[in-house]
């Protein structure tokens, strides 16, 4: 899927800031692709850009109504039926990743059609996959892994690529959720892609390429997480790294939404996801640590990425606030 853009980012009527979410990282990372926010009024989030009506962002060039909030179920809220039926009629693609389809939702479908607009329903890849065929392709491949789920894979992927980009370096961020998607314009949303063809999506997701171009694919879970490890499997399966970065929240105690499984130690960690990579990728290596030090003070953050970085050899940052230079500097070794 490819989708158009600009963007307007609905909102709806977002509870909190952590509703919406998923707008909140595309006018973080993509700001440049969004005209403004469309609100209902009872909306409690604010991603502090411009305030539009749905008019009004369609007069300010908006190609797509992205439904960036989420809420209990994932599923269309009734109260924003209208807003979205408006951005129909005035033109807009409509793109969301919510586990309810746009085009199941007769009224939208029956829109859509009839202007002949597109519904991105991010979440559910519209293509099909082949099975992974493992065989070694041009190009090269970084994959952030991590220690649990929600430790800033994202964040790190796309701080990399906005790095390497600066340099010069040919580099994609190669999306595999939902708000990667949106941020890319394009991916895979590799979580509702039938087990059998992870690896192949992935393949895909990440073709041959020049010699000395990095796709940046972004991890998803992990494989000490007895939820979701199938999902990392296939993507270091399909991926075939040539480098590995590890993201982890350092003042985590327990794998997220399991409370009895505690996270593992950062060693044992790289070594598993290397043994993996290096069935695919014999030359995969690990080429920096990033942690998410939010929840720590500056002097506890820095004892840590020391630490880390003397311990492994390996560049330790917070991409947010000390930038992620240190570790591109070791893929000139690649």
């Amino acid at each position: 899927m490819q989708i158009k853009r600009p963007y307007a980012l609905f909102l709806g009527d977002a509870p909190d800031q952590l509703a919406a979410k998923t707008a909140g990282g595309i006018a973080e990372w993509r700001a440049d692709w969004c005209v403004g926010q469309v609100r209902l009024p009872d909306c409690k989030a604010d991603l502090g850009i411009t305030d539009l009506s749905v008019e009004a962002a369609a007069k300010a060039g908006a190609k797509t109504l992205v439904v960036g909030v989420a809420n209990r179920g994932g599923v269309i809220g009734g109260a924003w039926l209208d807003t979205i039926l408006k951005a129909i009629d005035l033109g807009m693609d409509i793109a969301a990743g919510l586990h309810q389809r746009l085009a199941d939702v007769p009224e939208i479908k029956a829109a859509a059609d009839a202007r002949g607009l597109q519904l991105f329903d991010v979440r559910h890849p519209a293509q099909a996959f082949a099975v992974a065929a493992g065989k070694r392709r041009p190009g090269k491949r970084l994959l952030a892994v991590g220690t649990d789920c929600s430790v800033g894979k994202m964040y790190t992927a796309l701080s990399l690529e906005k790095e390497m980009k600066a340099r010069g370096m040919k580099a994609d961020f190669r999306a595999t959720g939902q708000t990667g998607i949106f941020i890319a314009g394009s991916g895979v949303s590799i979580d509702a892609v039938v087990a059998d063809f992870i690896s192949g999506a992935v393949e895909w997701l990440s073709p041959a390429n020049d010699a000395d171009h990095w796709d940046v694919v972004e991890g998803q879970g992990s494989l000490f997480h007895a939820s979701y490890a199938g999902v990392s499997l296939g993507l270091i399966h399909g991926s075939q790294p040539d480098a590995l970065v590890l993201c982890h929240d350092p003042v985590r105690d327990h794998m997220r939404g399991l409370p009895d499984y505690r996270l593992p130690d950062i060693e044992s960690c790289m070594e598993l996801n290397l043994i993996h990579a290096r069935h695919v990728n014999p030359r995969a290596k690990f080429v920096g640590i990033c942690l998410n030090t939010s929840a720590m003070s500056a002097e506890a953050a820095a004892e840590m990425k020391d630490s880390l970085s003397d311990i492994f050899d390996l560049p330790c940052v917070d991409p947010l606030k000390d930038g992620v230079g240190p570790v591109v500097d070791r893929l000139a070794d690649l």
